[in-house]
């Protein structure tokens, strides 16, 4: 299983300026492989492969004036660029196709200098290494200050510079990790829990706990307000808008990386206490176009139960999703009956057939533990399914606390 470490990166004025470098060239790459693919094809022309785009773009390209300036990075950040752009081709054939899940993809467009995220990549030959001191050394940047949170569990295969909007600047290491090794670090148990997520309490489980919703946008919306005020206000092109942009990226920053720490506690805490988890399968994307838009995507469902995936097929746990359309809410967990429809301001009802009194949250958890087949049998053992593979993820993973981490 492959998973991705990030961390920090302090590079000073002039390591800067060579990483800037390395972007604009490996995005001249990358724009004018996708400007011969559609030359080609508006000429009738075939597609030209990745050997033929290799040598007229890379190889051929440093040796004529209008780009010789290729020569001032490595070789292999070009290369990866040109690789970027086939996989991004393979996956919008594969979409037209259906083969290819999620939403349907666009085809490449041309990268910008503008664009918020600008990223390059180093395989394993391109001779990087990290130095006794802890520097991150890079071909052609220099030896890169790297602000450890947490060491490396192997040697990693890849590692990918990126600078955000806020014009930080991270290191991702691509590390493959034992799935055998994971489980065994992760004590067995006979646990199991149904997660009700919601907007009021961020998820109410099964035995009763309810965890509060931390609303981290909404907390931090009149700062972000007075933020982007002042953005409006400044002259387009100027330095001081510059530095105001700058300002809204870096408080937007705050908040996703506030809130993403807050689910990578949340889903190890999980999977650490319990063997076996059931959640239900939300729609955000439709949820997200109706007046409560803004509560949904402040709370992250999908980054969350994205994290409970990897980390239950990493840890050896189980993970069940239910149907977007079973009715936990309106079912007694008591008797099973199933009531009428419930607006979103009722949180606590009366079973018609047996008298109970639910609380609504906490009786859709019973329902989602008891329809993913986790509920304890008559003989008071964990009735749990086979094992289910989980989709493979390169997302950031904190893993398994073993110490202090850097928030």
């Amino acid at each position: 299983m492959q998973l991705r470490y990030a961390f920090r990166l302090y590079p000073d004025t002039v390591q800067q300026a060579a990483l800037a470098k390395a972007f604009g060239c490996a995005r001249v790459v990358f724009n004018d492989a996708v400007r011969a693919r559609e030359d080609a094809r508006k000429a009738g022309q075939p597609v030209p492969t990745a050997g033929e785009l290799s040598r007229k773009l890379i190889t051929e390209a440093k040796r004529t004036a209008g780009r010789s300036w290729l020569g001032e990075v490595s070789a292999v950040v070009l290369q990866q660029s040109l690789r970027d752009a086939e996989a991004a081709y393979r996956n919008f054939f594969a979409s037209l196709k259906g083969a290819r899940k999620g939403p349907r993809l666009g085809a490449p467009r041309f990268k910008s200098r503008k664009d918020a995220r600008q990223s390059i990549r180093f395989t394993a030959n391109a001779r990087w290494n990290i130095t006794d001191s802890g520097r991150l050394n890079l071909p052609k940047i220099g030896a890169v200050k790297v602000k450890w949170s947490r060491t490396l569990p192997a040697t990693p295969s890849s590692v990918t510079l990126v600078k955000d909007a806020a014009g930080r600047f991270f290191a991702s290491f691509v590390i493959d990790t034992d799935l055998d090794a994971d489980t065994m670090r992760m004590p067995a148990t006979d646990r199991t829990v149904g997660i009700d997520l919601g907007l009021t309490h961020f998820a109410v489980l099964s035995d009763g706990t309810k965890i509060d919703s931390p609303r981290f946008l909404r907390r931090a919306e009149k700062k972000l307000k007075k933020a982007q005020r002042e953005l409006s206000r400044k002259q387009k092109g100027s330095k001081n808008r510059a530095r105001a942009r700058l300002k809204v990226a870096r408080a937007h920053a705050k908040v996703a990386d506030a809130r993403r720490e807050f689910h990578h506690q949340l889903s190890t805490r999980l999977i650490c206490e319990n063997q076996g988890i059931a959640v239900e399968d939300l729609s955000v994307a439709g949820l997200g176009r109706t007046r409560l838009a803004k509560s949904v995507h402040d709370a992250g469902w999908s980054s969350f139960i994205g994290m409970l995936t990897y980390k239950a097929e990493r840890y050896g746990r189980t993970l069940v999703k239910i149907g977007r359309f079973e009715p936990t809410s309106r079912t007694c967990h008591a008797c099973g009956v199933v009531d009428g429809p419930k607006p979103l301001n009722v949180r606590e009802w009366t079973c018609s057939a047996c008298g109970t009194v639910h609380d609504r949250d906490h009786n859709a958890a019973i329902n989602v533990k008891t329809a993913a087949g986790l509920a304890v049998s008559a003989c008071g053992a964990p009735v749990r399914p086979g094992a289910i593979p989980a989709q493979r993820e390169e997302t950031g993973s904190h893993g398994f606390p073993t110490g202090n981490r850097a928030a």
